[in-house]
């Protein structure tokens, strides 16, 4: 189909971009709103990107016609740069993998944020899914970065929400502090803070010693993985306590 293009009727020309515009913005507005209104999409923050994708395709088609006005055909560019958008396909196939697949896990909602996943023992909180990778955290806060190709083409595990998690403290103990008396006072405060959970109990491990002090590890499970750096902290300080109260005994 031939446009006419400005040097034809400038006028008619102008009131054309200018539906084209008006229309486009229509478009990408209404796509907006129902992704955001269905319950398919509801509360999943990943949609974000397919969404942007989506209104970046609907601009590009819009600017394609608009060019056309001014008898710039440029579909014809690039169909005849065909061949180097295949040597450039090629380069980029790694790209254009992880991208598909982002939108694959977005539609699919196979993996949400928030979802607890295991993949090459790699184990984490998924934080943020984009629509090249994924980013998963640790129980030591360590973010991993993950292709989403590799979501898409690897077998994963995925826990059940919610999924509990572990917090393990290293501690050195002066020698003259019995370690069972430590266990009994330690797992006994563990035990007041809401946050922490009653199953698995908490646990205390002896990892080795020396002539100075004695090397322990003293684990308990969280609820909520955001509130693990806290309870870490103040575990950590009902074991200064222990400790500090057991040398002043000596």
């Amino acid at each position: 189909m031939n446009i006419p293009t400005i040097l034809d009727n400038p006028t008619l020309t102008f009131i054309s971009i200018l539906i084209v515009i008006i229309i486009t913005l229509i478009i990408t507005r209404l796509v907006a709103f129902l992704m955001n209104k269905m319950n398919r999409f509801h509360e999943n923050k990943a949609v974000i990107y397919l969404r942007d994708i989506i209104t970046y395709i609907i601009y590009f088609i819009a600017l394609m016609i608009i060019l056309q006005f001014f008898g710039i055909n440029l579909a014809g560019t690039l169909l005849s740069l065909g061949i180097v958008g295949i040597a450039v396909s090629f380069a980029a196939k790694d790209i254009i993998s992880n991208l598909f697949s982002g939108i694959i896990l977005i539609i699919g909602k196979s993996i949400q944020v928030g979802n607890t996943i295991e993949i090459n023992n790699k184990k984490g909180i998924v934080e943020r899914i984009s629509l090249r990778s994924t980013t998963i955290v640790d129980d030591n806060g360590i973010k991993d970065i993950i292709p989403n190709s590799t979501l898409t083409n690897s077998p994963y595990l995925q826990y059940k929400t919610p999924e509990k998690f572990r917090v393990d403290i290293i501690a050195g103990l002066s020698l003259n502090i019995d370690i069972e008396e430590f266990k009994e006072y330690i797992t006994k405060k563990i035990s007041e803070y809401d946050g922490i959970l009653e199953n698995p109990k908490p646990d205390v491990y002896a990892k080795g010693i020396t002539f100075e002090e004695s090397q322990i590890k003293v684990s308990f499970w969280v609820k909520d993985f955001n509130s693990k750096d806290k309870y870490k902290l103040i575990i950590t300080n009902e074991i200064r306590k222990f400790t500090q109260k057991g040398e002043k005994n000596e």
